[in-house]
């Protein structure tokens, strides 16, 4: 027997893991062994040595993903519960996804009217993950009410997997192949599922698409309008993966009214901020809202899709399921359930005003060392820097930086081809912000990426001496390094209960900088 094959033989049949030894009792008849029951590090020390591995290295490095945040403890609880055993294809009862969040939280209530009545599910033992998911949607529609627009307007649809599957629901509820869309240029800004040629979207519709006017940076509405009236699309879209400023949907609205089409935003990056009151809210304006949990809401990966009206919402449901996907992850539900509700508490807004903030302040700090960013700057939680004046590519910085400790990611910006041709990457600000970062250590991480980027370049231009270029960019990296580390606060909160407040959602600790942080997760 190979050591993995013995380490799987040490466990023990005990679901719930309250025995942890093995005894000669815990043999069946056949000389083999459960391992219901044991640790991860026990049963598979690979993946336990991985995952290890993968908390250090968010600890010890400064992950500045736009795309990615930190959920809260409760929020991996939820999404680690027993709901992750069950199946339940269809969606509540109708009678039910129209209760106010007030009557569902009278759950002995809800499980009687449910022995009454029964649901929609193709599952028994679903009575539970129909509550789950009736709280996740009602909260989710709190979240993204206003005075225009109540919660009770707003039907919310929380199966989607992702957010490009939330999207490819859309196009399959609005539209016929062969539609025509228009979306932000992938190049400019726009995300794959809006009509690029690689995805579905693009292969089963007719995409145009619009971008920014070179010389401010910001969307161009005027051509927009112009394409738009030329091209006559089915669906217009307003959404971006690196569109660094806010839009304006109300102008977004005018344009599609004039063309009669109906109009998709798709806010995936930006619905933390949203819900924060810094970033416009399109509910309630666009016909249909996307975004993704798992950004600067700081939830579990998965997706939502809002609608105010009740015909396009009955159709979206139907794409969704069973359209696109089989049985929900109702875990996943119940997790979004618990983002939604501390999304709606003074903290949370707190953090996404940090979150803008510390973006503007690390945009300016970087231009202030020399480089420059595309578009202009940012007034949202993300930012781009324009390799080019360089001379070097977004795959190469990324790679540099990573290893002086600093996460980002390559990224198109206007004027590249393609994917290929990236030379910008995009820095954002949610997780470092989570970590209690602020005006301080962006200026402090400004000065280590504008350190190695510049060092780079030099060493690019001086390809005839490699050994000496790459001597003076080790240098450069391992000084980077020893900076990124001051940066980050002396006291890991990450995974770490005893530090965590988790009543008022408040994360402290002394920083390398020598002041106290104070984290809002």
């Amino acid at each position: 027997m190979d050591r993995e094959k013995r380490t799987i033989a040490g466990g023990v049949l005990d679901p719930d893991g309250a025995v942890e030894r093995l005894t000669a009792t815990d043999r069946t008849a056949s000389g083999t062994m459960s391992t219901w029951g044991t640790t991860l590090h026990s049963i598979d020390p690979l993946i336990a040595d991985l995952v290890d591995r993968e908390r250090r290295r968010q600890e010890e490095k400064v992950i500045l993903i736009a795309s990615e945040s930190r959920p809260h403890r409760a929020v991996l609880e939820a999404l680690a519960s027993p709901f992750t055993s069950l199946y339940a294809e269809g969606y509540p009862s109708r009678w039910m996804r129209g209760l106010p969040l007030d009557a569902l939280t009278d759950v002995e209530r809800q499980l009687a009217v449910h022995r009454r009545r029964g649901n929609r599910r193709f599952y028994q033992g679903t009575e539970l993950a129909d509550i789950v998911e009736c709280v996740a949607e009602r909260r989710a529609a709190a979240c993204f009410a206003s005075d225009a627009c109540s919660a009770e307007r707003i039907h919310a649809n929380v199966q989607p997997l992702s957010g490009s599957a939330a999207n490819l629901a859309v196009f399959e509820a609005l539209l016929e192949p062969g539609d025509t869309i228009m979306a932000m240029t992938l190049t400019e800004g726009g995300h794959l599922t809006h009509g690029s040629p690689y995805s579905v979207s693009g292969k089963r519709h007719h995409a145009i698409g619009y971008g920014t006017d070179p010389r401010t940076g910001r969307l161009d509405y005027g051509e927009m309008r112009r394409l738009a009236e030329a091209h006559r699309p089915k669906l217009l879209i307003g959404g971006f993966t690196s569109y660094p400023w806010r839009p304006d949907w109300y102008r977004f609205r005018e344009i599609a009214d004039e063309i009669g089409a109906l109009l998709l935003a798709d806010i995936a990056h930006a619905a933390g901020l949203v819900v924060g009151d810094a970033y416009p809210n399109p509910v309630g304006i666009a016909d249909v809202a996307t975004f993704t949990t798992h950004k600067t809401l700081c939830g579990p990966r998965g997706a939502v899709i809002l609608s105010t009206d009740e015909r396009i919402a009955r159709r979206i449901d139907r794409a969704v399921f069973p359209g696109l996907q089989g049985g929900p992850h109702v875990n996943k539900m119940a997790a979004i359930a618990v983002a939604m509700h501390l999304a709606r508490t003074a903290a949370f807004a707190d953090l996404q005003r940090k979150v803008v903030a510390n973006a503007a302040h690390l945009g300016d700090a970087l231009v202030r060392r020399g480089l420059t960013l595309a578009y202009g700057g940012t007034d949202t939680h993300m930012l781009l820097v324009d390799l080019r004046p360089l001379g070097l590519t977004g795959k190469l910085a990324a790679r540099v930086l990573d290893s002086a400790g600093i996460v980002c990611n390559r990224n198109v910006i206007p004027g590249d081809r393609d994917g290929a041709d990236a030379h910008g990457i995009r820095l954002g600000t949610p997780w470092v912000t989570q970590r209690g970062m602020g005006r301080d250590e962006m200026d402090a991480l400004a000065e280590v990426v504008a350190r190695v980027l510049f060092a780079l370049a030099s060493c690019a231009a001086r390809g005839d001496d490699e050994e000496a270029s790459d001597g003076e960019l080790a240098t450069a990296v391992d000084r980077a390094a020893e900076r990124v580390r001051a940066v980050i606060p002396g006291r890991s909160t990450i995974g770490n209960p005893r530090v965590e407040r988790t009543e008022n959602l408040i994360l402290t600790g002394p920083n390398r900088l020598g002041h106290s942080s104070t984290c809002t997760t």
